[in-house]
């Protein structure tokens, strides 16, 4: 990084499920030229950083994996600070979205000192009540029965707003590829990591970076009321609602989604 960039702390993308780095494109390109440096890993067992949930016990009459290990929201940011290790980078602002959240509540908790900033997009604090884990089960079966296709059909729905989906086929091919070239163990172990995820609510007074919120005016996933949640408990931080945006606001508005984490990190880093 160069002195004429505009802020020398890198952001850390932390993708959603069952994504892969490929749905920060918009972000990458346009944050780096404008001077910010980026890093965008796949989270274990997604995308292609397949090989931690690839074996798997295969059953003798189907050859179908019966069971897998589970992905935690631990082992994933582990990876990404071993990732961060491996680039000399010794601190960054963290953006993780959904299943992205998690891992960045993981991160910041087990390594606060490299943490300046915090950026939290469609994502919760609390934990799965008894419902959504078996909801999470279900769906994990799905994926080592019958692969990633019935997820795509069943999720679509709720990942995008109305006016994406009819607007925007781009974006929903995009979407509706990475869901379906999702490796099946991969997805099913990280399914099972979020079922097994501790409740941060704890954490939230805690966190003493600055730190915004963002959510989607038509998130059904994650709606409002679960940003609203978090930005009354974690101090300094501020809440941004994008219009015209489901649960995917980075894919679905990237402009306003850039321009707001453009406008947090400069302010954060005292350049605004």
């Amino acid at each position: 990084m160069n002195k004429s960039s505009e802020t020398s702390i890198p952001l850390l993308f932390l993708h959603g499920f069952p994504f892969d780095k490929s749905m920060w494109s918009d972000q990458v390109e346009a944050l780096n030229a404008k001077g910010f440096r980026t890093i965008a890993p796949d989270l274990r067992g997604l995308g292609a950083a397949v090989a931690p949930t690839s074996v798997s016990e295969l059953s003798d009459q189907n050859h179908r994996p019966r069971s897998v290990p589970l992905s935690t929201m631990e082992d994933m940011a582990r990876d990404a600070g071993a990732l961060l290790d491996e680039l000399q980078i010794e601190q960054v602002i963290v953006c993780g979205l959904s299943m992205g959240g998690y891992v960045a509540f993981e991160f910041v908790h087990l390594f606060p000192s490299r943490v300046c900033g915090l950026i939290l997009a469609g994502t919760r604090a609390p934990a799965d009540n008894d419902q959504e884990k078996a909801g999470r089960e279900q769906q994990a079966q799905t994926m080592l029965r019958a692969g990633m296709v019935p997820i795509s059909i069943a999720t679509m729905p709720k990942l995008l707003a109305s006016k994406t989906r009819a607007e925007n086929p781009d974006v929903v091919k995009r979407v509706r590829e990475m869901i379906t070239q999702s490796d099946p163990s991969g997805a099913a172990a990280a399914q099972r990591g979020m079922a097994a995820r501790r409740d941060y609510t704890d954490d939230l007074p805690n966190i003493d970076v600055p730190t915004l919120i963002i959510v989607g005016r038509d998130d059904l996933i994650r709606p409002i009321s679960d940003a609203e949640f978090m930005h009354e408990r974690i101090p300094n931080s501020q809440l941004e609602i994008i219009e015209d945006a489901a649960h995917l606001t980075n894919m679905e508005q990237p402009e306003k989604f850039n321009q707001v984490i453009i406008d947090f990190v400069r302010q954060a880093a005292g350049l605004s």
